[in-house]
Protein backbone atom coordinates (compact mmCIF):
# COMPACT_ATOMS: atom_id res chain seq x y z
CA UNK A 1 0.00 0.00 0.00
CA UNK A 2 1.21 3.50 -0.84
CA UNK A 3 0.92 6.31 1.71
CA UNK A 4 1.13 10.04 1.10
CA UNK A 5 3.33 10.62 4.18
CA UNK A 6 6.04 8.45 5.76
CA UNK A 7 4.54 5.51 7.63
CA UNK A 8 5.21 5.41 11.36
CA UNK A 9 7.00 2.25 12.47
CA UNK A 10 4.83 -0.38 14.14
CA UNK A 11 5.16 -0.13 17.92
CA UNK A 12 6.49 -3.34 19.46
CA UNK A 13 8.19 -4.81 22.51
CA UNK A 14 10.90 -7.46 22.74
CA UNK A 15 10.26 -11.11 23.60
CA UNK A 16 12.41 -12.87 26.19
CA UNK A 17 15.13 -15.05 24.62
CA UNK A 18 13.90 -14.39 21.08
CA UNK A 19 14.85 -12.25 18.10
CA UNK A 20 11.14 -11.85 17.36
CA UNK A 21 9.11 -8.92 18.68
CA UNK A 22 5.54 -8.56 19.92
CA UNK A 23 3.57 -5.96 17.88
CA UNK A 24 1.51 -3.60 20.02
CA UNK A 25 -2.00 -2.62 18.96
CA UNK A 26 -3.45 -0.95 22.05
CA UNK A 27 -2.44 -0.42 25.68
CA UNK A 28 -5.31 -0.71 28.15
CA UNK A 29 -4.74 0.15 31.82
CA UNK A 30 -6.91 -0.91 34.76
CA UNK A 31 -7.50 1.89 37.26
CA UNK A 32 -7.35 1.37 41.03
CA UNK A 33 -7.06 -2.43 40.96
CA UNK A 34 -5.54 -2.73 44.44
CA UNK A 35 -7.70 -1.85 47.46
CA UNK A 36 -4.92 -0.05 49.33
CA UNK A 37 -4.05 2.02 46.26
CA UNK A 38 -7.71 2.98 45.81
CA UNK A 39 -7.70 4.24 49.39
CA UNK A 40 -4.50 6.27 48.95
CA UNK A 41 -6.02 7.88 45.85
CA UNK A 42 -9.12 8.89 47.81
CA UNK A 43 -11.48 6.36 46.19
CA UNK A 44 -14.04 3.93 47.63
CA UNK A 45 -12.07 0.77 48.54
CA UNK A 46 -15.06 -1.53 48.10
CA UNK A 47 -15.02 -3.72 45.01
CA UNK A 48 -16.53 -1.85 42.06
CA UNK A 49 -16.63 -2.64 38.37
CA UNK A 50 -13.20 -2.11 36.84
CA UNK A 51 -12.58 1.00 34.77
CA UNK A 52 -9.96 1.61 32.12
CA UNK A 53 -7.84 4.29 30.53
CA UNK A 54 -5.47 3.96 27.59
CA UNK A 55 -1.98 4.84 26.52
CA UNK A 56 -0.86 5.07 22.89
CA UNK A 57 0.97 2.02 21.59
CA UNK A 58 4.12 4.05 20.93
CA UNK A 59 4.30 5.11 24.60
CA UNK A 60 6.07 1.75 25.15
CA UNK A 61 9.63 1.90 26.50
CA UNK A 62 12.10 -1.00 26.51
CA UNK A 63 13.64 -2.30 29.71
CA UNK A 64 16.92 -0.61 30.62
CA UNK A 65 16.09 2.69 28.94
CA UNK A 66 16.94 6.15 30.17
CA UNK A 67 14.08 8.58 29.66
CA UNK A 68 13.85 12.32 30.10
CA UNK A 69 11.81 13.86 32.88
CA UNK A 70 8.61 14.76 30.99
CA UNK A 71 7.47 18.26 30.20
CA UNK A 72 4.49 19.99 31.82
CA UNK A 73 4.73 18.28 35.21
CA UNK A 74 6.36 18.75 38.59
CA UNK A 75 4.89 15.56 40.13
CA UNK A 76 5.99 12.55 38.08
CA UNK A 77 4.99 9.18 39.61
CA UNK A 78 5.91 5.49 39.33
CA UNK A 79 3.25 2.72 39.33
CA UNK A 80 4.58 -0.86 39.08
CA UNK A 81 2.23 -3.29 37.29
CA UNK A 82 1.82 -6.76 35.84
CA UNK A 83 1.30 -6.55 32.06
CA UNK A 84 -0.82 -9.14 30.23
CA UNK A 85 -0.22 -9.51 26.48
CA UNK A 86 -3.16 -10.68 24.37
CA UNK A 87 -2.37 -13.28 21.74
CA UNK A 88 -5.87 -14.29 20.64
CA UNK A 89 -8.65 -11.79 20.10
CA UNK A 90 -12.31 -11.95 20.99
CA UNK A 91 -15.40 -10.14 22.17
CA UNK A 92 -17.57 -11.10 25.14
CA UNK A 93 -14.88 -13.56 26.19
CA UNK A 94 -16.12 -15.93 28.87
CA UNK A 95 -14.45 -16.01 32.26
CA UNK A 96 -13.52 -19.67 31.84
CA UNK A 97 -11.87 -19.02 28.46
CA UNK A 98 -10.24 -15.68 29.27
CA UNK A 99 -6.74 -16.91 30.13
CA UNK A 100 -6.58 -18.83 26.84
CA UNK A 101 -6.40 -15.42 25.14
CA UNK A 102 -3.19 -14.41 26.94
CA UNK A 103 0.08 -14.85 25.06
CA UNK A 104 2.30 -13.90 27.95
CA UNK A 105 3.28 -11.37 30.60
CA UNK A 106 5.73 -8.59 31.39
CA UNK A 107 6.64 -6.18 34.15
CA UNK A 108 5.46 -2.64 33.42
CA UNK A 109 5.56 0.82 34.96
CA UNK A 110 2.58 3.12 34.43
CA UNK A 111 4.33 6.49 34.52
CA UNK A 112 1.97 9.29 35.52
CA UNK A 113 2.04 13.08 35.49
CA UNK A 114 0.09 13.10 38.75
CA UNK A 115 -0.47 16.85 38.92
CA UNK A 116 -2.06 16.85 35.46
CA UNK A 117 -4.17 13.80 36.33
CA UNK A 118 -5.40 15.42 39.53
CA UNK A 119 -6.20 18.68 37.76
CA UNK A 120 -8.21 16.74 35.16
CA UNK A 121 -10.10 14.82 37.86
CA UNK A 122 -10.97 18.03 39.68
CA UNK A 123 -12.26 19.59 36.47
CA UNK A 124 -14.16 16.44 35.41
CA UNK A 125 -11.98 16.11 32.31
CA UNK A 126 -10.21 13.11 30.72
CA UNK A 127 -6.87 11.97 32.13
CA UNK A 128 -5.11 11.60 28.78
CA UNK A 129 -2.34 14.15 29.32
CA UNK A 130 -1.67 12.77 32.79
CA UNK A 131 -1.40 9.16 31.63
CA UNK A 132 -1.00 8.82 27.86
CA UNK A 133 2.08 10.91 27.14
CA UNK A 134 5.33 9.97 25.35
CA UNK A 135 7.40 7.20 26.96
CA UNK A 136 4.83 6.62 29.71
CA UNK A 137 4.68 2.80 29.41
CA UNK A 138 7.98 1.05 30.21
CA UNK A 139 7.81 -2.76 29.96
CA UNK A 140 10.18 -5.70 30.14
CA UNK A 141 10.58 -8.22 27.36
CA UNK A 142 7.45 -10.37 27.34
CA UNK A 143 7.59 -13.96 28.53
CA UNK A 144 5.15 -16.53 27.18
CA UNK A 145 2.51 -18.33 29.23
CA UNK A 146 4.41 -21.55 28.56
CA UNK A 147 7.35 -19.96 30.36
CA UNK A 148 5.67 -18.18 33.30
CA UNK A 149 2.13 -19.54 33.60
CA UNK A 150 -0.46 -17.04 34.83
CA UNK A 151 1.24 -15.03 37.60
CA UNK A 152 -1.77 -13.53 39.36
CA UNK A 153 -3.34 -16.90 39.98
CA UNK A 154 -0.68 -17.17 42.72
CA UNK A 155 0.82 -15.06 45.48
CA UNK A 156 3.93 -13.80 43.70
CA UNK A 157 5.58 -10.62 44.95
CA UNK A 158 5.45 -7.30 43.10
CA UNK A 159 7.63 -4.36 44.12
CA UNK A 160 9.48 -1.29 42.93
CA UNK A 161 12.50 0.52 44.37
CA UNK A 162 13.61 4.07 43.68
CA UNK A 163 17.36 4.44 44.22
CA UNK A 164 17.34 1.06 46.03
CA UNK A 165 14.60 2.11 48.49
CA UNK A 166 11.39 0.08 48.39
CA UNK A 167 8.42 2.28 47.48
CA UNK A 168 5.69 -0.21 46.48
CA UNK A 169 5.41 -3.81 47.63
CA UNK A 170 2.51 -6.25 47.48
CA UNK A 171 1.41 -9.60 46.02
CA UNK A 172 -0.40 -10.38 42.79
CA UNK A 173 -3.27 -12.21 44.47
CA UNK A 174 -4.40 -8.85 45.90
CA UNK A 175 -5.60 -7.62 42.52
CA UNK A 176 -9.26 -6.66 43.00
CA UNK A 177 -9.92 -7.98 39.48
CA UNK A 178 -7.55 -10.70 38.29
CA UNK A 179 -6.43 -11.14 34.68
CA UNK A 180 -9.24 -13.52 33.71
CA UNK A 181 -11.94 -11.28 35.22
CA UNK A 182 -10.43 -8.20 33.60
CA UNK A 183 -10.37 -9.78 30.13
CA UNK A 184 -13.93 -11.05 30.58
CA UNK A 185 -15.16 -7.56 31.56
CA UNK A 186 -13.11 -5.48 29.10
CA UNK A 187 -14.05 -7.69 26.13
CA UNK A 188 -17.68 -6.74 26.73
CA UNK A 189 -16.81 -3.15 25.82
CA UNK A 190 -14.10 -3.61 23.16
CA UNK A 191 -13.11 -6.43 20.88
CA UNK A 192 -9.69 -7.47 22.12
CA UNK A 193 -7.16 -8.24 19.42
CA UNK A 194 -3.73 -9.86 19.21
CA UNK A 195 -1.17 -7.24 20.20
CA UNK A 196 -3.22 -5.62 22.96
CA UNK A 197 -1.49 -5.08 26.30
CA UNK A 198 -3.31 -4.75 29.62
CA UNK A 199 -1.52 -2.99 32.48
CA UNK A 200 -3.18 -4.66 35.46
CA UNK A 201 -3.07 -1.95 38.13
CA UNK A 202 -0.67 -0.91 40.86
CA UNK A 203 -0.32 -1.44 44.62
CA UNK A 204 -0.26 1.41 47.14
CA UNK A 205 2.88 3.45 47.65
CA UNK A 206 2.94 5.36 44.36
CA UNK A 207 5.14 8.40 44.53
CA UNK A 208 7.41 10.82 42.71
CA UNK A 209 10.65 10.32 40.81
CA UNK A 210 12.99 13.09 39.71
CA UNK A 211 15.90 13.52 37.33
CA UNK A 212 18.77 11.23 38.32
CA UNK A 213 16.55 8.57 39.90
CA UNK A 214 16.67 4.88 39.01
CA UNK A 215 13.55 2.72 39.24
CA UNK A 216 13.98 -1.04 39.73
CA UNK A 217 10.83 -3.14 39.59
CA UNK A 218 10.23 -6.86 40.06
CA UNK A 219 7.48 -9.46 39.73
CA UNK A 220 8.17 -13.02 40.88
CA UNK A 221 8.52 -15.37 37.94
CA UNK A 222 8.07 -12.63 35.35
CA UNK A 223 11.17 -10.47 35.54
CA UNK A 224 12.88 -7.26 36.54
CA UNK A 225 12.69 -3.79 35.03
CA UNK A 226 15.18 -0.94 35.34
CA UNK A 227 14.37 2.59 34.10
CA UNK A 228 16.55 5.66 34.63
CA UNK A 229 15.34 9.27 34.64
CA UNK A 230 17.76 11.57 32.82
Amino acid sequence: MDYNIPQVEQASISIHNSSERFPIRRIYCVGRNYRAHAIEMGADPDREDPFFFMKPADAIVENGATISYPKMTSNFHHEIELVAAIGKGGINISLNDALNHVWGYGVGIDLTRRDLQNQAKKAGRPWDMGKGFDKSAPCTALRSVDDVGHPDTGTGSIWIKVNDEIKQESTLDLHIWNTAETINYLSGFCELMPGDLIYMGTPDGVGPVVSGDTMKGHIDGVGDIVINIA
